[in-house]
């Protein structure tokens, strides 16, 4: 019953998408719906972390995006040459297909990187963030491979079984109404899965944002090694070996080494981070980048004013935590202070002066009492 419903799937019967006079390339466009796929989770992503805001998002797109078709392209046709060999005014011809994953994620999220610390993102948690939404663009993407009908696997009479053009089948070298497997299915349905392992992942054991990356692309390789064994189209060979299934098993294999060597890493338990994270100064830089998160525009002036007393108060509480208070007797604070939603409700507020005598005589230097402490309306 299963085969008679699913005989098998189609393929267009045009890579172009016609809306009244407007006639767009279904291959660009598929690539357009997965980049602004990706640009809407990891801006999501970016501000739930904090690290980040959607405008920030969109920044590094406008330059990782472009890199990323340049690297793309540059790596199928460094790989495929053979194909474009008197003809390399076809290498330009993007529309026609042939984006080299390993070449668009090597230069873009490179260029990415360098777009984001522009914008004040710290590489952990920006890679945190962006890693997820990677796999969202392929698995979008890749549908543009059914529009053109082409990287499809070895023949097939499976129920999903692909079918394409007699033309297509025939210069793949088979009888016209074979049909193939599906492998840009395959490899769309494994992006969206991993996009959403990549954020359960994320959610559940925080790892860092360069461990999150180097899973994704032990993910992804993982499958795609599969899916190379499984295509007919012609490819560079190496070492008997199309060309990305080597470059999968060397990918893959860094990944995975680097993931063993930063989870096995020795790292600092929570408390001295915390503690790390007192003693160290408030930069302007800090502060422009929790404005810049709250839609706030300070001036050179305001940002560093509110540097100087950030950095009073924390030097404060830090005295404070460094104080040994295991003689000093417990006061009463004098002062009534009113709740301003309850007129029955009175409590206790802090006195300036017997703050600072209750202080310890050896502390007593270094002890700072905020000026707002104990000064009744």
């Amino acid at each position: 019953m299963l085969t008679a419903v699913l005989a098998s799937i189609p393929s267009p019967s045009s890579g172009e998408i016609k809306l009244g006079p407007l006639q767009l390339r279904a291959y660009g466009l598929m690539i357009a719906l997965g980049v602004l796929a990706a640009v809407w989770l990891a801006g999501r992503r970016l501000e739930a972390r904090g690290v980040g805001t959607r405008e920030d998002m969109s920044y590094v797109a406008l330059w990782a995006v472009p890199a990323g078709v340049i690297g793309s392209r540059l790596y199928h046709v460094a790989t495929d040459w053979r194909r474009y060999e008197g003809h390399w005014l076809n290498a330009f011809k993007i529309w026609e297909g042939g984006l080299g994953i390993w070449g668009g994620i090597g230069l873009g999220v490179v260029v990415g990187i360098w777009a984001a610390m522009r914008r004040g993102i710290p590489l952990q948690g920006g890679l945190s963030a962006i890693t997820p939404a990677l796999p969202l663009a392929q698995a979008i993407g890749r549908w543009g491979n059914w529009w053109n009908q082409e990287l499809f696997g070895r023949p097939t009479d499976l129920p999903w079984a692909l079918e394409v053009s007699p033309g297509k089948a025939i210069a793949a070298g088979y009888p016209a109404g074979t049909t193939f497997h599906p492998t840009f299915l395959y490899e769309s349905l494994w992006c969206l899965f991993l996009c959403g392992a990549l954020i359960w992942i994320d959610k559940r054991f925080k790892p860092k944002g360069t461990e999150l990356f180097a899973m994704y692309v032990a993910g992804y390789t993982l499958v795609r090694f599969w899916i190379e064994r499984l295509r007919v189209d012609p490819a560079t060979i190496l070492w008997g070996w199309r060309i990305n299934e080597v470059v999968s098993l060397v990918v893959g294999g860094l990944a995975i080494l680097y993931l063993i060597v930063s989870m096995t890493r020795h790292r600092d338990d929570t408390v001295a981070v915390q503690d790390e994270s007192v003693s160290e100064p408030i930069s302007p830089a800090d502060v422009a980048h929790v404005a810049r998160l709250a839609r706030l525009e300070l001036t050179a002036a305001e940002i560093e004013r509110y540097t100087e007393q950030l950095g009073t108060v924390i030097e404060h509480f830090h005295d404070i935590d460094e104080l040994d208070l295991a003689d000093v007797v417990p006061m009463y604070q004098p002062l009534p202070l009113q709740n301003v939603f309850r007129d029955d409700v009175v409590g206790p507020t802090l006195d300036r002066d017997e703050v600072l005598a209750a202080a310890p005589d050896a502390e007593g230097g270094r002890f700072r009492v905020p000026p707002i402490l104990g000064e009744a309306p």
